[in-house]
């Protein structure tokens, strides 16, 4: 049953589309885009958010600046004993943030790797209460500037979709930057599925849906078809792994089996039973994810 607070928003929203759909549209953007408090909501998120604290200290924090906002990227230095793997890129998904993914960061620094983890605008230590994929991507451009490049890309959820349009250079005016491998766990492959969702969630009518498709378009300056991170992924070349859980309630696995059937460069593995969250901090997916950037530098050496 729907809570009291979405009945009222659907109920307004509904009214506002009466007298003007493209109000009730640009109304339902403002609420995709707002994120959601930072403070941890269970007792899950609380426990991992203190586990997290004293590693994330470890971490050099630099702001971001790019066009429409900020972003704080956590870099952690590779360690001097360990012969040097590359440097990873890492993006947290909605509502979450990179003292999250301590897990996975961890384990791919004690594997030999430079990490940067973002917090994307709206999330975590970054300022805003905004987040779109045009501004993903743009903080996704300015780490790559301020840090040099990439050599690997991974993401969760929607930082695993931003990442492969990053790379495929799908938001206008910001350049591609591909890297030499690239993962994305319980990933969104496109964003027509993401507002359509929405729209039913909210029941937006025909015209104020109209309206919001046709308000995203406008601010991301090109159609939402364009925004196919699975197409971007299969004309990339790059070797790709796409790991998600077909019990994932959040993201269908429908979207990893469009990222499977792009490109032979795709590989799909499946993490069953982990779900959308505790899959990122599985300790079986880590391990898959350096032996897959490992694989790499194996076949560099040879």
């Amino acid at each position: 049953m729907a809570s009291f607070g979405l009945k009222v928003i659907r109920l307004a929203l509904s009214g506002v589309a009466k007298v003007s759909p493209d109000a009730a549209g640009r109304a339902a953007f403002r609420l995709f885009a707002t994120t959601p408090g930072r403070r941890p909501r269970t007792a899950k998120e609380k426990e991992l958010f203190a586990r997290s604290q004293a590693w994330m200290q470890q971490a050099e924090h630099v702001e971001l600046r790019f066009a429409g906002g900020t972003a704080v990227a956590h870099r952690f230095a590779a360690r001097p004993c360990e012969a040097f793997a590359g440097r990873v890129l890492v993006v947290h998904g909605w509502g979450s943030r990179a003292a999250y993914l301590s897990a996975l960061t961890e384990g791919l620094v004690a594997a030999g790797h430079e990490v940067v983890a973002l917090d994307l605008p709206g999330h975590g230590s970054s300022r805003g209460r905004t987040l779109t994929l045009p501004m993903a991507v743009r903080a996704i451009d300015a780490a790559w500037q301020r840090f040099g490049g990439f050599d690997y890309f991974c993401g969760h959820s929607f930082g695993g979709a931003s990442l492969a349009c990053a790379a495929s250079g799908l938001v206008p005016s910001v350049p591609a930057h591909r890297p030499r491998r690239l993962v994305t766990i319980g990933s969104p492959s496109e964003m027509t599925w993401l507002f359509k969702d929405l729209g039913r969630f909210l029941k937006l009518g025909a015209r104020a849906q109209d309206a919001l498709e046709g308000h995203v378009e406008r601010i991301a300056g090109a159609p939402l078809s364009a925004f196919d991170a699975a197409n971007g992924a299969g004309r990339l070349e790059t070797p790709m792994l796409v790991i998600h859980a077909e019990d994932d309630k959040e993201v269908p696995a429908m979207h990893a089996r469009r990222y499977a059937a792009s490109g032979p460069n795709v590989t799909l593995e499946w993490a069953n039973g982990l779900g959308h969250r505790r899959i990122v901090s599985a300790e079986p997916v880590i391990d898959r994810i350096v032996d897959f950037f490992a694989q790499d530098g194996r076949r560099i050496a040879a």
